[in-house]
């Protein structure tokens, strides 16, 4: 029982005691302020979550608006017109599957042939220009004809009675090696390795196609050989094999990104000095073939004197023009080797160089109308200036690149200009001695065994020029562009 009796008040507990007495000691009205001022809060808050809501409500609005608009636009640029289902937005695609790709020896297969038709034709309707004129030949030998030419056109030499023919018209080559490319690119679409970035997936491709070509150049070494005319199966094949590959593959690092990737992991230097050398032997052709064309209009009657020898009617006329143009390229090569010095031969024993003409018998072809008839002299001895002022040419754009590339008014070190300078020449000089050595080759037996020029000649010549004129022109606008010190 509590010890509190009824008629004694009970003691409040101290927190109660403290709240009363706070209570009491407030001035009259204030608890009614107090309830008065939660009330208005709790207005304020309830106007301003109606007024978030209303906000909210409005945003959905406008976001359903804006999804109408895009749906109707999407109608509108489906093609056929063709209603979307229930107006939703499309799945993203997915990825390919194995199941939408070509079976790889069929792809490879099917762009191998189309790029030795697409090569091919050309070649024999050159050649059936040339034989079918007047009733001198048949279609059977006009076709036999262009699938020699098809061949010698990609290195195949051929052996015929009057001596090996090995001279290869570049023109053609370069139009084979395009259309390899397109099966290169088309070979690694059909794999579904389009910017995979995969060194496989593109070796993989280019392989293909490079089998699949070296069996149709085998093929045709098969059809082509008879008693006066022979060529050898494996060495058509393996030369196709290895022409398509490369072509092939340049393709195939393109389209699977292989290229960019090599190109972003290559040191800096490096990248700028093949671009340095590329741009110098462009200039070089450039200039080679300006003058190749220069020669060649300078002796044209020549040059239309020998055409019409051949009496063989305007068709024929047009197949000799059209074939002594598949062979420009190598004259342009050639043009290039006579401007960096040491020039070309046109017969065992004959030399054309800036310094020296010594040539023979030769035969009636348009193309060597152009030949100079002695050493330069006088102003045609400022050809020679033409190599090193396209080095200095190559070095100046170099400069002019990386001082845009540059900060303001900063200019690139020695060794970021002049290092890409340097590599340059043995750049142009590794290209200069492939192009020689595609550009020559036997036309024939005896005197005829040796045109073109020397492939280590040219190249030795070209990567000394080159460099140092790249090395000129990259110091000459390094030194101009300096900034000039402030006064």
């Amino acid at each position: 029982m509590s010890s509190v009796t009824p008629d004694q008040p009970r003691r409040p507990a101290a927190g109660v005691r403290a709240d009363a007495r706070r209570d009491d000691a407030r001035p009259a009205g204030a608890g009614r302020n107090d309830d008065a001022r939660r009330t208005d809060d709790g207005r304020r808050e309830d106007a301003r979550r109606e007024h978030t809501r209303r906000d909210d409500g409005r945003r959905q609005h406008d976001r359903r608006d804006d999804a109408r608009r895009e749906d109707g636009r999407r109608e509108q640029d489906r093609p056929g017109g063709r209603p979307a289902s229930g107006g939703r937005v499309p799945a993203p695609r997915r990825p390919e599957s194995g199941r939408g790709r070509a079976p790889l020896v069929v792809a490879a297969g099917v762009a191998a042939g189309w790029a030795a038709l697409t090569s091919y034709l050309p070649v024999a309707l050159v050649l059936a220009l040339a034989q079918l004129s007047e009733d001198a030949g048949s279609v059977a030998g006009a076709l036999r004809a262009g699938l020699s030419g098809w061949l010698l056109g990609h290195g195949v030499p051929l052996q015929t009675t009057a001596g090996p023919l090995g001279l290869v018209p570049l023109l053609l080559s370069g139009l084979a090696f395009w259309r390899l490319t397109r099966a290169g690119v088309h070979t690694s679409r059909a794999m579904g390795a389009r910017g995979g970035r995969s060194p496989r997936q593109a070796l993989t491709a280019a392989g293909a196609v490079g089998l699949g070509y070296g069996l149709l150049g085998a093929l045709a070494a098969v059809l082509v050989s008879t008693d006066d005319l022979r060529v050898s199966p494996v060495r058509a094949g393996v030369t196709h094999v290895v022409f398509g590959a490369l072509a092939a593959l340049v393709g195939a690092l393109r389209t699977t990104g292989v290229a960019g990737l090599l190109a972003d992991r290559a040191p800096a230097v490096l990248r700028d000095g093949v671009r340095t050398g590329l741009v110098a032997g462009l200039l070089l052709l450039g200039a080679g073939a300006g003058a190749a064309g220069l020669a060649v209009a300078t002796g044209g009657g020549d040059a239309a004197d020998m055409i019409g020898a051949y009496r063989t009617g305007v068709a024929g006329q047009a197949g000799i023009t059209l074939v002594s143009l598949a062979y420009a390229p190598n004259a342009t090569i050639w043009s290039t080797a006579y401007l960096l010095g040491p020039g070309f031969a046109v017969g065992a024993g004959t030399a054309v160089r800036t310094s020296e003409v010594s040539v023979g018998a030769l035969p009636a072809v348009p193309l060597l109308a152009g030949l100079p008839s002695g050493p330069v002299d006088g102003f045609g001895a400022a050809l020679l200036a033409v190599p090193v002022l396209a080095g200095m040419a190559a070095g100046w754009l170099l400069a002019r690149r990386l001082l845009r590339a540059a900060d303001e008014r900063a200019v690139p070190d020695r060794a970021a200009l002049l290092g890409p300078a340097a590599l340059a020449g043995p750049v142009v000089g590794l290209l200069a001695g492939l192009a020689a050595a595609a550009s020559g080759g036997p036309l024939g037996g005896g005197r005829l065994a040796e045109i073109g020029p020397v492939p280590w000649q040219v190249a030795a010549v070209s990567t000394a020029v080159v460099t140092a004129g790249a090395l000129l022109g990259a110091a000459a606008a390094r030194v101009l562009a300096r900034p000039a010190p402030r006064a």
